[in-house]
């Protein structure tokens, strides 16, 4: 099968939306499909060409230097849409080059897919206008734009409920991107507090994550300080970037948590994966997820998950099981943390169940439902044969 994915964001940004694309096309590659990708140029940033992926003009954003927006304009692409003999257009944005994919498809005659990675209206504090307005526009959109699709794929299910109540009726399909079950076989657990001088006797909390206001972090340091309180030797760790990072600085600060909390910023996959194996326990606290891949990520490395029960972590964490699922209190969400880390036996047996968990929803087994999908797709649009005719 030639597949070919449309995103607004790629490689070297990191995202959600990014890894996800990653994981499938290594997947969709290993099983003999040809992927190639349609994405952003970064003019700011240093980054190799990649046989397959066509790079479109960008700007920087004004606000987020480091993301690119492309201009959705190339007179080459249906010449080279033919010439790749492309099968399936799979989108990953209702905007700027998803859109052109769309385009694209119906030109072409093409099925075409659209994944729905983010739940655009919980963004609209980005934008310093009448707040319900622009969620009552990101419904509009979402809804226009599935609905001019043959198939949605959902990462989870509130987001496949989601869609049902804002208007979508097109055929959805909930299949998350799946854990990548071999690069934390790699993982130093020893790295982490090396290289960021934590206590060998501390107990590490980890989230990782865009430091946006979506992603809940204030309330996160706020739980932490009051589990800190009763387990001294507890300490945090941050992964990530994003426009809060000054603001959250200052607030663990004011909170008294100077060298309790490390900010790393972002960081590559290959240091990233030392994160996850040297910390004790994964905590997350957004409401905002369409699928929570780190999370999916952490359990990998047998960590149990305190998380905020909402959105897709209700999908990604087994309260009780591999984890807490708390109300939005940081009163119980610190409370959640105490108890798992003060009972060890809750813990080891947690630790266990979070590596079966994710390993029972592996990146592999996600590729082959998409196939799957896709191939169903195929059939539909062929031909129906010529009945034979009686001479």
């Amino acid at each position: 099968m030639r597949i070919g994915f449309f995103t607004d964001s790629y490689r070297p940004y990191t995202s959600g939306v990014v890894r996800s694309i990653d994981l499938f096309t290594r997947e969709f590659k290993e099983r003999g499909h040809e992927v190639y990708i349609f994405g952003p140029d970064y003019p700011l940033a240093r980054y190799q060409k990649e046989e397959g992926v066509f790079r479109f003009a960008s700007i920087p954003a004004p606000t987020m230097p480091d993301f690119a927006i492309p201009i959705p304009l190339s007179a080459q692409l249906g010449a080279t849409i033919r010439r790749l003999n492309l099968e399936v257009i799979h989108v990953h944005s209702p905007f700027l080059l998803g859109r052109l994919g769309a385009a694209a498809a119906r030109q072409h005659g093409l099925p075409l897919v659209f994944t729905f990675h983010t739940l655009y209206e919980h963004y609209a504090h980005y934008l310093p206008v009448a707040q319900q307005a622009i969620k009552l526009l990101a419904q509009a959109v979402a809804r226009e734009f599935c609905n001019r699709c043959d198939l949605v794929i959902a990462p989870s299910r509130p987001v496949r409920d989601y869609l049902g109540e804002i208007g979508v009726n097109v055929p959805v399909s909930v299949i998350p991107t799946g854990n990548d079950l071999e690069e934390l076989k790699e993982a130093d657990p020893g790295w982490l507090r090396k290289n960021y001088r934590i206590n060998p006797r501390a107990r590490v909390l980890l989230f990782v994550g865009r430091l946006g206001k979506e992603k809940n972090i204030a309330f996160l340091l706020r739980a932490f300080q009051m589990a800190q309180q009763l387990i001294p030797e507890l300490e945090l760790v941050i992964a990530g970037d994003g426009p809060q990072k000054e603001e959250l600085r200052g607030f663990s600060a004011t909170l008294g948590l100077e060298g309790k909390v490390t900010f790393t910023g972002l960081l590559p996959r290959s240091r990233l994966i030392h994160c996850y194996a040297g910390a004790d326990l994964f905590v997350f606290s957004s409401v905002t997820e369409t699928q929570g891949l780190v999370i999916g990520e952490a359990k990998s490395a047998g960590l149990p998950v305190v998380a905020v029960g909402a959105a897709a972590s209700t999908e990604m964490v087994v309260d009780g099981e591999d984890g807490f699922l708390t109300e939005l209190s940081p009163q119980k969400f610190a409370a959640a943390i105490v108890r798992l880390l003060r009972e060890s036996s809750l813990y080891e047996k947690m630790s266990r169940c979070a590596l079966l968990n994710a390993a029972a929803l592996s990146s592999g087994s996600s590729a082959e439902k998409m196939l799957d999908r896709y191939a169903e797709l195929l059939e539909a649009k062929r031909p129906s044969p010529i009945p034979h005719q009686p001479v």
